[in-house]
């Protein structure tokens, strides 16, 4: 089994041209070691709750012993004299001998005792060099060929970066990809091992979790939400990191050892017995959705299957607030481009919340829908409205200005019946208004014209890129690569489609953003994907409306008027 679950873009200058190797200093080491530790002990505690007999095994282990009384010890007659004198002689030479009864005895084992990393103990001793050029033992002293590895490694100022999680034969890790526009190339630069299937992912222009850097700093890391209730945050800008930069909820003590004490164990201890049930201090379940505030960098948000919605402060990696909203899963979050304290919330109780976190107590604005949300969004071109996708398949479009007064008496300004199966995932162009992607567990990915002179949307294109069913629909967030769009679903596999190559687009779009027009005659191209996943091209006239003007079946207008 190979899927993607989710996607996003690094705008472009974020990333390091030169990412550095993971370095296992002596510092780290002690880190490792102290979390190793933590983590062994809450092995011991489970392994130990779990070996606890329940009361009828306690009863059936009573009556195996008064069984047993009535029948002989192993070795000796019913007189009770030995049964083989001469056997056991023989076995008592030979333990003499060779000591077997210490066989499995560790030398070191008093010395090591409590110590998890006691078979690499060793590690200290060993001799290292600053440089290669020191070591008597290295005869290939450095050359071309790491000059080589840190070419491999570069890149440059004008690469995107793509980051999808990704879950292949049951192992689940993030990928991180670069996609070289001019070269027309997409390739994996490396890839993070992950705990769990990831849900979502959120890139993070703050660095985390590293000493001495300021909230003005500026970073490149990821924050990726998965099945477990912890939220890893990883830093983008290291190749073969073993440990996350950071952890937000319950783990967040394993990844500062430093700050355990005797006091917050017995607190985890009493919190895992209860760990199904919400708090305000971490998630018990699931992560769902994930939104970082571009405005106050160090908040994230971040919404669970435990039905809460918690706001993080980066800098402390600690919970500032939690909000329960909702009373179902939350599946989708985000900030507001100008309102910054205003966070639009959607979940599978069928109602989308905008609610100011500085309000936590107000009665906050909710809209009601048909069917559970997938996803939320507000219109970066004009943040007075925003959009919602559904399971039944349909995009409302919502004026946030109208507040209704119940969530059935919710009155968009329009609705439109996109895919028969699910939206699965949507998204607006920063770039280019009015234009809009949807994708679906249909396997169809339809991209939309929402300013036409109808007034409603109208369909331009409808592809099916052999992505299978599609799960994550982005469109690249720098004007230079404005009509490129990632696409990524059931298959694993992620593919970059150049939309601005296509026909349909060119006629409806091009005016909006003249660079368009420029290299009209090439060839429609998608990057990622094998041309036998790529399904044939249908004809774009029978695909579209011409003039991105009409009303396609499903649009409905909900205007007064």
């Amino acid at each position: 089994m190979s899927m993607i679950t989710a996607t996003t873009w690094v705008p472009r200058g974020f990333a390091a041209p030169f990412p550095t190797k993971y370095d296992f200093n002596e510092e780290e080491f002690e880190r490792i070691s102290k979390l190793a530790k933590l983590q062994l002990d809450d092995a011991k505690d489970d392994l130990k709750e779990a070996q606890k007999p329940s009361k009828d095994e306690d009863e059936d282990e009573e009556s195996e012993n008064e069984m047993k009384d009535d029948v002989p010890a192993e070795g000796k007659s019913k007189s009770g004299n030995a049964a083989s004198s001469d056997k056991i002689d023989v076995n008592d030479d030979v333990l003499k001998e060779f000591d077997l009864e210490h066989y499995d005895d560790d030398d070191s084992e008093d010395e090591d005792a409590g110590d998890p990393m006691s078979q690499f103990g060793n590690v200290r001793s060993l001799a290292y060099h600053d440089s290669n050029e020191e070591d008597p033992y290295i005869t290939l002293k450095e050359n071309e060929e790491e000059n080589e590895e840190r070419e491999d490694l570069q890149i440059l100022g004008n690469d995107n970066l793509v980051l999808a999680a990704k879950v292949e034969d049951e192992i689940a890790h993030l990928e991180v990809y670069v996609y070289e526009d001019e070269a027309d190339n997409l390739y994996v630069h490396h890839d993070i091992m992950l705990p769990a299937i990831p849900l979502c992912v959120e890139w993070l222009d703050m660095p985390v979790g590293k000493e001495g850097d300021g909230s003005d700093a500026r970073g490149n890391t990821v924050a990726i939400g998965t099945f477990d209730p912890d939220i890893e945050v990883w830093d983008l800008d290291t190749v073969d990191q073993m440990y996350p930069n950071a952890i937000l909820g319950q783990g967040a003590e394993e990844a500062n050892p430093e700050a355990a004490t005797a006091g917050s164990k017995k607190d985890k201890k009493k919190k895992k017995k209860g760990k199904k049930v919400a708090n305000d201090n971490y998630h018990v379940d699931s992560v769902l959705a994930l939104a970082g505030n571009r405005q106050h960098r160090n908040l994230l948000a971040s919404g669970s299957a435990d039905k809460t919605v918690k706001l993080w402060d980066l800098n402390t990696a600690k919970c500032a607030k939690s909000y329960s909203y909702h009373t179902d899963k939350v599946c989708s979050l985000a900030w507001h481009p100008r309102e910054s304290t205003v966070l639009l919330s959607g979940s599978y109780d069928r109602t989308v919340v905008a609610a100011d976190m500085r309000a936590p107590d107000a009665k906050a604005p909710r809209w009601g829908v048909e069917s559970d949300v997938e996803s939320v969004q507000w219109d970066p071109h004009d943040p007075n409205y925003f959009y919602i996708s559904t399971e039944a398949g349909i995009i409302h479009y919502h004026d946030a200005r109208n507040l209704p007064s119940s969530p059935a008496a919710s009155k968009p300004v329009w609705t439109l019946q996109a895919h028969d199966e699910s939206v699965s995932s949507f998204d607006v162009n920063p770039i280019i208004p009015g234009y809009l992607v949807t994708g679906s567990t249909d396997k169809t990915v339809k991209l939309w014209n929402v300013q036409s002179s109808g007034g409603g949307p109208s369909m331009v294109v409808s592809r099916e890129l052999g992505v299978g069913k599609v799960f994550s629909t982005k469109f690249a967030p720098d004007t230079e690569v404005g009509f490129r769009l990632a696409v990524a679903g059931s298959k694993g596999v992620v593919q970059i489609w150049d939309t601005s190559t296509n026909a349909a687009v060119r006629r409806v779009f091009a005016e909006r953003v003249p660079a368009a027009t420029e290299g009209a005659e090439v060839k429609e191209r998608t990057v990622g994907v094998t041309e036998d996943q790529e399904s044939s091209d249908d004809d774009d006239d029978e695909d579209s409306d011409e003039d991105g003007e009409g009303n396609p079946d499903g649009w409905e207008s909900m205007d007064e008027d």
